[in-house]
């Protein structure tokens, strides 16, 4: 049962400071941009906001720049740009290597990386490696700007501690040290939903993030610690499996997560040796 359009309220702001000031005086609005996952919804009818905020015109959070050693990716950065920037290719292979398993051309060309932060699944590409570097989400609203690290942005499924009249103007990455290692297990190699996802660097104090085997994105950090201590494969397999907690559902079983994630561990490990 598809939605009905004609109930549905789109909101067009000129700038950001008019699209902050329309979530201030007209919310609750959800905002918009590449719409890859709203259209799905909407297809589907299952959708229960009815007024939106469409940011896809708004350019300045495009931009991907550099900031001394920060680089920031701005929200409505698309997966395509991510693909074809010479900086982020040089700064954040691992997320240059995420962006090119979601979806096809189309996806990639209006899905933003905004969109996949604030979609908030816990099968998102992307995350995984924004998790195991470190990034910052920056989020703006009419009286002001903070900085949240993305490991303390997910409170549960789908939740964040965004508020109603914030948005998400960019993504801030502090320069990475280590070899950047991504791997996407799906049903295909693009154009399907994570069954694992995980990404990871190798340096002295090795970072370690898994996606779709729980309600948000996992750091691992009891196995970066027990791998930073020496410990053993097969010993950080079990502490890996300790700290994930996935579930059976019509992807795949808790139980195929599982083992796909110690054998992930294994070729990190050996492949960033």
């Amino acid at each position: 049962m598809r939605t009905a359009v004609s109930d549905l309220t789109l909101l067009e702001p000129r700038s950001l400071k008019h699209a902050l000031a329309l979530l201030r005086d007209e919310g609750p609005l959800t905002p918009v941009a590449g719409c890859t996952d709203l259209y799905v919804s909407l297809n589907f009818g299952t959708l229960s906001a009815t007024r939106y905020l469409n940011l896809w015109s708004l350019d300045e959070l495009r931009r991907i720049e550099r900031r001394g050693h920060i680089l920031s990716i701005g929200a409505l950065a698309t997966y395509t740009e991510l693909i074809e920037s010479s900086v982020v290719r040089r700064r954040l292979p691992a997320l240059v290597a995420a962006a090119k398993t979601i979806g096809g051309p189309q996806i990639q060309n209006r899905g933003t990386l905004g969109g996949n932060i604030a979609n908030g699944s816990p099968a998102g590409d992307s995350l995984p490696v924004l998790v195991a570097c470190d990034a910052v989400v920056v989020l703006r609203s009419a009286v002001g700007t903070r900085r949240v690290s993305v490991t303390s942005f997910y409170t549960g499924y789908r939740q964040t501690v965004m508020r109603p009249d914030e948005l998400i103007v960019a993504v801030e990455m502090p320069q990475v040290k280590g070899r950047q290692w991504f791997r996407k297990v799906g049903t295909r190699a693009a154009q399907a939903i994570s069954k694992v996802v995980m990404a990871g660097v190798r340096s002295e104090r090795p970072r370690l993030a898994v996606g779709s085997v729980g309600p948000t994105v996992i750091r691992a950090w009891n196995t970066e610690a027990a791998l930073a201590g020496g410990a053993s494969l097969v010993e950080a397999q079990r502490v890996l499996d300790s700290e994930i907690a996935p579930i059976d559902d019509l992807r795949s079983t808790a139980d195929y997560r599982r083992r796909v994630s110690a054998n992930l561990l294994a070729r990190f490990w050996e492949e960033t040796s």
